[in-house]
């Protein structure tokens, strides 16, 4: 009998959704968390202020050069 009723309890167990259990699925929203950890994870191991050419180097993107006037 307490078989059967643990059974029937299983069965009426109710699933809650957890508001923190959360699947990323979107190819450009995980790349752009990649990328903010990777600036967060460098910014908290240097002394000094990241410069740009470190920030674009973590980012993998090329500096534009201006074009003289």
């Amino acid at each position: 009998m307490n078989e059967e009723r643990q059974a029937a309890d299983a069965q009426r167990e109710v699933r809650v959704h957890d508001q923190f259990d959360v699947t990323l699925e979107d190819a450009d929203l995980l790349g752009e968390v990649e990328l903010t950890t990777n600036l967060i994870i460098a910014a908290s191991e240097s002394d000094e202020h990241l410069s740009d050419e470190e920030i674009d180097r973590i980012l993998g993107v090329a500096p534009q050069h201006r074009a003289e006037d």
